[in-house]
This record gives structure tokens, C-alpha cells and sequence, in this order.
């Protein structure tokens, strides 16, 4: 077998290997055949930053409750029992004398109580509203970790498919560096042709071969990339094979108007309640406590030796407890100060999150439409220039093309499609982004 055919039988072999062919059914059994939204589902499943933002979600929930407020009665069961070794010396108003060493004694106290606020400056209301506030922004956050994630996933897996488009053109180029090769050997036997062409046509078709293998390795690291992103084996092997597809429909006014539903700025407006109910709460320290307290008590007293040998007390009770505050240097009104400017503060960051994400909103926009402009033209370069390598090896075949026509000719189509992949990917991306601020991604 000459050399040549045996590179070309190398290559072959290794790509139908990593990443399978159209023109063969041959598949490695532990192969895994992935789509994009095969992807995205495995991502939402594996997630660790998900499944954080779901456990906050769920803790959050369980902490919305009135209870947890200070909202619900509290009911307590007390019971002591006390066993007392005690020396007694009394002397009674009939002259009576009592005098006993090592009197033994016994105290029981048993109590179910009950207390119930009543009254605190509606401290309980402020304190359950900023419990659901807390709720529903650590629901927003979730959305936006799920917005992110499904961002970060697509456009990894594009990346995925832009360096294989990548390998296509390079691969391409080498079809035609071997067809040159081919026909030089042709000339050289014919006597036709010197070493010198022939020399640099094979020196040409082992760089796009070494070409080759530095960009099977950038894709390779692109995968491992993307199965690290879905947490999965980053040992596995994958198959991809997909098309970039930009949507050419997106408007820039119905995305700015969209901006108030992104998860990120939605959890800022909760964050400003939140402040707002904090501010509430901390007010409420100044106002009077009413509690209604009730309990049933037992309490059994019972001594060897003294002027009561058992004491029993069995029966209800009930009461309510003023609490006024009247003076705690201040505290409360400097705590209600502070939350104050953290409202301010929340606001501001309302703001800032707005302005940078509508800054963002117009570069990604001007990006996606440069892109979308320039890729219908270097589409009709990256056409052209094919026709142009396709002529041109057919001129060279009939020796009406030089060596140097048909490797700027190559040079030529490498670049259009280098071009017009990343102008694709470009677009594709722009395209994610706008969507994840818009908060439509799904």
C-alpha cells in the first residue's frame, strides 16, 4: 500500500471512530447519540446548581408558614419533680416545738400552658409577606439558573457543531490537496512534471493532514467540554450531528419590552419588598406586645415533717401581658434606619441590573443582525469559492491551471468557510443570549 493511500485509510478509520460517517451504519456500541434537547434535558437533570436552587426553593417554602411568623399559638407542657432531704426547725404559736433532722420531701409541678400573640404592630403580617417574598424570588432564582444553564448548554453544543463544520471544510480541502497529488504522480510518469511540485503538493496534503488532527483534538475538547456541562462521563463518546440554524425573526423593541420578565430582575423587584417588609417588621419593635396567656396547672407539695406535711394545687389560669417599650437607646429606630437605605439599595441594584441588561440587549442585537447580514453574503463567497476549487482542479487536470492557482484556490475556500461557520455561530449565539435576557428560552 503507498503512503498516501494508508494516511488516507488512517483518517478515514479515526473519524468513522469519534464521530461516525453518513456513508457508513457502523456504530460503537457505547456511542452516545446526542441532540440538543436530549442535551438541555440532561442538563436540567444533572445540574448541581439546579438542584441547589430547587433545595432553596423547597426550604424556603417550608419556612412560609405562620408558625415560623410567630403568628400561631404556642402550646408547652411542663413537668419537674423535685426529691429534697431537709432539716426542719419550727416552733408554733401554741408552743408547739418541731424539730427533725433528714425530713424527707417531694415537689411536683406539672403545667400545659398556652400563648397566643395578640398584638405587635402587625410585626406576624410583615414577617409571613417577607416569608412568600422569600419564597417567590427563590423560585425566580431557580428560573434563572434554569435560563442559564439551558443558555450555557446550547451554546457549547453549537460549539461542538461549529468545530466540525470546521472539519468538514479542512477535510474537503485535503480531497482536492490529494486529487492535486494525484495528478501530479500522473505528469511525473508521464515525464510531465518535476520533484519539486510533486514535493510540495505531498508537503501541502501532510499540513491540511496535521491540520486535520489539531482540529479533531479542539473538537474532542469541545465535547469533553459540553459532557463536563451535563455532567456526565467526560470520557464518553459522543456523536453530534446537527446544523446551526439562526432564527432571522428576533426584534430588539419586543425584546427590550420582555427585559421586565427576565428571572434576574424579577428577583430584584421581590429583594425590594423583601427590604420594604423588613423595614415594616423592624417599625413594629416599637409598638406595644398583647399576649393572652392560659394554662392548667398541678403542683403537689408534700413534706415529712412541718407545719403543712402536703400542699396540693389543681386548676386553670389565664391572663393577658402588656409590653410597652419605652427605651432601648434608640436600636430599634437605627435598625429601622438601616433597612431603610437597604431598600434604597435594592432599588439601585433593580437599576443597575436593567441598565447593564439593556446595554447588553442592543450589542447582542447588533451583533446578531451584523452577522445575519454578512452571513447571507459570505454564504454566496463560501458557494463561490467551491465552484472556483472544483474549476480550478479541472484547469489543473488539463494543464491549464499552475500549482499556485489551485492552492490559493484552496486557501480561498478555506477561508469562506472558516468565515462563514463562525459568522453562523456568531448569529447563533446572539440569538441564545437575547432569548435568556428575554427569559424565552425552554
Amino acid at each position: 500500500m503507498n503512503p498516501l493511500a494508508l494516511i488516507k485509510n488512517k483518517k478515514l478509520v479515526l473519524f468513522i471512530l469519534l464521530y461516525g460517517s453518513k456513508a457508513f451504519s457502523f456504530q460503537a456500541p457505547d456511542t452516545l447519540n446526542l441532540t440538543l434537547d436530549e442535551a438541555i434535558a440532561t442538563a436540567l437533570k444533572n445540574n448541581y446548581e439546579i438542584e441547589i436552587a430547587k433545595n432553596n426553593v423547597e426550604i424556603n417554602t417550608v419556612l412560609n408558614n405562620y408558625g415560623v411568623a410567630g403568628g400561631l399559638p404556642v402550646v408547652a407542657a411542663n413537668a419537674a419533680n423535685t426529691e429534697q432531704i431537709t432539716q426542719v426547725t419550727q416552733k408554733l404559736n401554741d408552743g408547739t416545738n418541731i424539730n427533725r433532722n433528714a425530713a424527707a420531701g417531694n415537689n411536683t409541678q406539672l403545667s400545659l400552658s398556652v400563648g397566643l400573640l395578640l398584638y405587635n404592630g402587625k410585626r406576624v403580617v410583615s414577617t409571613k409577606k417577607r416569608l412568600a417574598e422569600l419564597q417567590y424570588q427563590s423560585q425566580e432564582l431557580l428560573n434563572s439558573q434554569i435560563q442559564n444553564t439551558i443558555a450555557l448548554v446550547m451554546t457549547s453544543y453549537y460549539d461542538v457543531v461549529r468545530q466540525l463544520s470546521y472539519l468538514n471544510t479542512v477535510r474537503t480541502s485535503i480531497s482536492a490537496s490529494e486529487k492535486r497529488l494525484e495528478i501530479l504522480k500522473v505528469r511525473k510518469e508521464a515525464g510531465m512534471a518535476n520533484n519539486a511540485d510533486l514535493f510540495q503538493a505531498q508537503i501541502d496534503l501532510n499540513t491540511l493532514n496535521q491540520t486535520f488532527q489539531d482540529q479533531l483534538m479542539v473538537a474532542q475538547v469541545a465535547k469533553t467540554e459540553l459532557l463536563r456541562i451535563l455532567t456526565l462521563d467526560p470520557k464518553s463518546a459522543v456523536t453530534i450531528k446537527d446544523t446551526i440554524t439562526v432564527e432571522n425573526n428576533l426584534n430588539l423593541n419586543t425584546i427590550m419590552d420582555r427585559l421586565a420578565q427576565n428571572a434576574d430582575v424579577k428577583a430584584a423587584d421581590h429583594q425590594i419588598r423583601i427590604n420594604e417588609l423588613i423595614v415594616r417588621e423592624t417599625a413594629a419593635l416599637r409598638y406595644p406586645t398583647v399576649r393572652f396567656n392560659t394554662a392548667y396547672n398541678y403542683s403537689r407539695n408534700q413534706t415529712a415533717a412541718g407545719f403543712t406535711l402536703l400542699n396540693r394545687t389543681v386548676g386553670p389560669n389565664a391572663g393577658l401581658t402588656l409590653s410597652i417599650p419605652i427605651y432601648n437607646g434608640s436600636a430599634f429606630k437605627r435598625q429601622q434606619q438601616a433597612a431603610e437605605i437597604n431598600v434604597s439599595s435594592a432599588e439601585l441594584q433593580r437599576s443597575s441590573i436593567l441598565r447593564d441588561y439593556n446595554a447588553g440587549v442592543v450589542k447582542m442585537y447588533q451583533t446578531y443582525l451584523s452577522s445575519l447580514e454578512q452571513l447571507e453574503t459570505q454564504k454566496q463567497n463560501y458557494s463561490l469559492s467551491r465552484q472556483l476549487l472544483d474549476l480550478t482542479l479541472q484547469r489543473f487536470e488539463l494543464i491549464q491551471a499552475t500549482i499556485i492557482d489551485v492552492r490559493e484556490a484552496q486557501r480561498s475556500f478555506e477561508d469562506a468557510g472558516y468565515r462563514m461557520i463562525n459568522l453562523n455561530y456568531a448569529a447563533k449565539a446572539a440569538e441564545i443570549e437575547l432569548k435568556r435576557l428575554s427569559n424565552l428560552l425552554q
